[in-house]
This record gives structure tokens, sequence and C-alpha cells, in this order.
């Protein structure tokens, strides 16, 4: 079966770090592009970050933009999200997220920012950023 899981979140104070992890199982995993989403209570789901097969393209939501970045080990079918200068805004559960992009035109370079267009999900790690 598909599994991916995530893991890292913890709560920490504005300003510091934390690197999230995302270990898949159960499918080609270089064969999808990755995306980490978020969701606060009382909100809906938002677009963090998102990475190609090989991680030559990459994407950032405008608010993570030049704090965050998305990496990914196909050798350890492993997808990571390094959070940096943590606010309390960045407070939410992070998902990670698998995207078919088996293609074999240009297709399989992307990535999509939109959710529902996302294949397999984790359960979510939560974050906490204290002021």
């Amino acid at each position: 079966q598909v599994q991916l899981v995530e893991s890292g979140g913890g709560l920490v104070q504005a300003g510091a770090s934390l690197r999230l992890s995302c270990a898949v199982s159960g499918y080609t995993f270089s064969f999808y592009a990755m995306g980490w989403f978020r969701q606060a209570p009382g909100k809906a789901r938002e677009f963090v970050a998102a990475i190609s097969r090989s991680g030559g393209n990459t994407g950032y939501a405008d608010s993570v933009k030049g704090r965050f970045t998305i990496s990914r080990d196909n050798a350890k079918n492993t997808v990571y999200l390094q959070m940096n200068t943590l606010k309390p805004e960045d407070t939410a559960i992070y998902y990670c997220a698998a995207e078919d992009r088996n293609y074999s035109d240009s297709r399989k370079y992307g990535y999509s920012r939109r959710w529902n267009e996302y294949d397999y999900w984790g359960q979510g790690t939560q974050v906490t950023v204290s002021s």
C-alpha cells in the first residue's frame, strides 16, 4: 500500500527552524512530483512548496519564499521541507503529498500548486510557532 509519513513537527519559538521529512513507500517515488501543503484551524488548505521529479524545479507560496526550502532524496524516497525564521502565522498541520508526473513530454518536469491534483497524502504533522 502507498504510505506517506510526515515527521519533524513540533513546538518552537518565532525565529526558530524546523525540518520536516516525508518518507514514502508503496510506489515509484521518482515518478512523482512532491508537495507540501498546510492547514490552520478554520482556514482552507494552502499550498506551501512543491518539487519536480528529479528536483530540478521548485515552487513556493509567496508567504514562505526565502524562508522555506523543499528538497528530495530519491535514493531515500524522502522529501524534506526546511523551515527557517518561523513565524506564528506558520502554525498549521503540514501535509506531504505526491502528484503523478510520469509523462514522456515536458510535463514530467513540472508540479502542481493545487491540492486536488495530488494523488496521495500523508497524515500530517503539527507545527506550532509561539511568539
